[in-house]
Formats: structure tokens, sequence, C-alpha cells
């Protein structure tokens, strides 16, 4: 009996069997990353959630598509570690045509199991500079650099690549085309397409962190691509500095507008937003508090604007710290450079708005000056506390102290202003007969 039932197990088994293999078969997939842009943090999440996310699904193995002129050496280091560690091979493709793998780029493309170019590309020029360090002095970027290049060569040669010359694009920022880092074993394939690369890696073997050695099957498997999602597509797009300067910028005109005007709620919330979103921005960004002390400065001279108005004179100093403050907001050189035009957009939208706001407050003045408070004589003001005979009334928007002349005033009860003194008024009751 007990033979019985073992030979009904083992039957069921071989049954199962095909059909559990073919549909190993059939969810076997081919994921493709789009890394575009910046390196940065954001980016450097993407990416490991997108090779776990291969991992979790068995996929055939993931390919980076890759086009990025450099970014922050620490994003650069948590991208290379998730791709040396993959359990599946990870292959970074420089594309599509006229891309680059510049900088941090050039630690990514060599880190894959496989690397590969489209015609038209290019890779190189990772001296730490570009990477997005701040200032440093030659000693210590000698010490960056030394790092740099060793990390490099032990990358180029883990991969089997040529480190020497993969040292050479950090000691002397060397780059290479398509053709160049084929004949000096940077790269291990041209591929004018995804489709092409696909089909070239077929049958490739490749060594795993584990020791296992696999064989690349790729004719009959499934393109995925993975993209960012909303959030990350959304944090991406503001970590770029124009995208972030912007944001800082509307924060400062917001709160300047919502000051300037009490009680229009949407500047003052679409300011404080704006704010926050610029602080997240630009924590993933080489800042330079020098530039983020001047906007700040400005901001508090566009206030002091608004309490002791100078006709200008602060307006004019804030402008001229806003705009230094642009130019000197970011470190890193060109990588992370707030454009020009977009600075001087800015500084003429700041002026125009502070030109308007100032030209109001000097009608206001030459308005005092010329009426006086000679027009309140004979003019009905509306009580708003009895009069008996002092209390206060309403006149255009503003409370006033008065004193009646004789009798009581009862609330809501129309007055003639008949003299002034000071800041006090004093009436008398409207006869019913007065218009």
């Amino acid at each position: 009996m007990l033979r019985l039932v073992r030979w009904l197990v083992l039957l069921f088994l071989l049954a199962i069997l095909p059909s559990v293999v073919g549909a190993q078969t059939a969810n076997s997939t081919i994921d493709v990353l789009h890394a575009e842009g910046t390196i940065n943090p954001v980016l450097a999440d993407y990416i490991e959630r997108g090779i776990n996310q291969s991992e979790e699904d068995n996929a055939i193995l993931c390919i980076i598509q890759l086009d990025t002129p450099g970014g922050l050496l620490d994003s650069t280091e948590e991208i290379v570690v998730s791709i040396m560690n993959a359990d599946i091979p990870i292959v970074v493709y420089v594309s599509p045509k006229g891309a680059w793998a510049a900088s941090a780029g050039v630690f990514i493309t060599l880190s894959g199991h496989i690397a590969a170019m489209t015609p038209g590309t290019t890779i190189g020029a990772a001296h730490p500079v570009t990477i997005g360090d701040e200032q440093i002095s030659e000693d210590e970027l000698e010490k960056i650099t030394n790092f740099s290049a060793k990390w490099m060569q032990t990358i180029a040669e883990a991969r089997g690549r040529n480190a020497e010359e993969a040292q050479l694009a950090v000691t002397e920022s060397k780059s290479f085309t398509d053709m160049e880092a084929l004949d000096v074993n940077l790269i291990d394939i041209r591929a004018e397409t995804l489709e092409n690369l696909i089909s070239q890696i077929d049958g490739w073997q490749l060594t795993m962190p584990n020791g296992n050695i696999i064989t690349l099957d790729t004719h009959s498997t499934e393109v995925r691509h993975i993209k960012m999602n909303a959030v990350e597509g959304f944090l991406f797009a503001i970590t770029d500095p124009n995208i972030a300067y912007i944001l800082l910028s509307l924060a400062i005109l917001g709160i300047t507008v919502e000051i300037f005007n009490p009680g229009l709620i949407f500047p003052g919330v679409a300011g404080a937003i704006s704010g926050m979103l610029a602080f997240y921005a630009l924590g993933m960004m080489p800042v330079n508090y020098a530039g983020i002390l001047l906007m700040v400065l400005a901001f508090g001279l566009f206030i002091a604007e608004a309490f002791t108005p100078t006709f200008g004179l602060l307006t004019a100093g804030g402008i001229t710290s806003l705009v230094m403050g642009s130019l000197i907001l970011f470190k890193g050189g060109s990588l992370f450079q707030v454009n020009i035009w977009l600075i001087i957009l800015i500084a003429v939208i700041f002026a125009a708005f502070l030109a308007f706001v100032i030209n109001r407050i000097v009608t206001a003045h030459k308005r005092q000056a010329t009426t006086g408070r000679e027009e309140l004589l004979g003019k009905t003001a509306v009580v708003r506390s009895p009069l008996e005979p002092e209390g206060k009334v309403l006149y255009e928007g503003e409370i006033w102290t008065a004193v009646l002349d004789q009798g009581r005033a009862e609330l809501k009860e129309e007055v003639i202003i008949k003299k002034f003194d000071g800041l006090k008024l004093y009436v008398t009751k409207k006869d019913k007969g007065d218009n």
C-alpha cells in the first residue's frame, strides 16, 4: 500500500513538472531601467528599487539605460554597490545616440556585468571635481582623486576590464568614444538599439557574486520597462537646480506678497509649500550656504521695505542680494548651476512687483500730504461704542476716539465731525434733516 502511494505521488509530480517549468519560462522577462539626468539620491533609490523588483520577479537580467552628465559621489556609490551585489545580471547601456556617461556615469557603466554603448555616445571625464564636490584644498583634492582612481581600478578589475585606461578617466579626465571604449576594453558591446543589444548578449556566460556561472538565454523573453513612479518622478524633477531655484524664489515672493497684503491667504500658503519643497530639493544637492544666506537677506530687505518705506533703497539692496545669492547658490561647477537667464527673469519679476508696491506707498504718502485731516470736517461717522460723551466712532474703515458735544449717542447712530484735536474727534448728533 505504501509503495502504491509513493508511485502515485511520483506520477503526480511528473505530471505537474512540465507546467511549472513552462510557467517559469513564460514569466521570464528582461527589465529596463531609465537613468537619465544628474545622479542624485532620488535616482539612486529608483535604481535600487528597480534592481530589487527585478530580483523578486526572477527576471533574466536588468538593463540600466544610462544618459548622465554625472552627479553626487555618495549617490554614485549607492548605485555601484547595488549593481555589484545584484543577484541577477546587470547590463549598463549608454543610450540613446548622442548620450554620455560622464563623471559618475563612468563608475556606473564599468560596474555592470555587461557594459554597452550606442554608436555616437561618449564616456569619461570622471575627475572628482566634476562629480559635484565642493571646492577643496589641493591636498584634499589629491587624496580624493587617488581614492577615486583606486575605486575605479577595483571596479574595472572585478569586471575584467582595462583598469589602467579606466583610471585615466579619473586622474586625467580622459574621455572615450564608443569605438575607443570598445578598443581599450572598457565596454563589451556596441549596439544600435535595445533589441540589438539583447540579441548580442544571448548565450553569454557570466559569473555572479555567489560564484555561480550562468548562461544568458534572451531569444524568447519579454522586455518590461520599469519607470519612476509618480512620487519618484516628482521628487527627481524638483531636484533639478533650476526647478529648486524657482521653488525657492516662489517661496520668497509668495510670503512677501502675503506680508504686503495680509489676508490674501493663497500667496502665503503657496509660498510656504514652495519653501518646503525647495528645502527638500536643496538638501539633495551641494548647496553653498553663503548663497542661501544672501537670498534670506534679500527676503528680509523686501519685508523691511513694507514696514519702513525707503522708496526703493531697501528694494535695490534686496534685488542685488538676490542676484548674488542666485549666482553662488550651488557648488560643483556647471553640473549644479542655475541658468543665468532664469536668474535675470526672477530678478525682473521681483523688481516689477516691488516697484508696484513702492508706487502705491508713494501715492498714499502724497495723498496724505495734500488732503490732511481737514477733509474730516463735516463728514459723517458711525458710533461703534456709545458716546456718553466719549466713545468710539468708525470713519472710512478707521476707529477714532470721539467726544459728543451734548447728550448721548447710541451704537450705530450717525454723528457729524465738527473738529479734531490730534487723534480725537469732536462730534455732534446728526439732525434728521441732514443728508
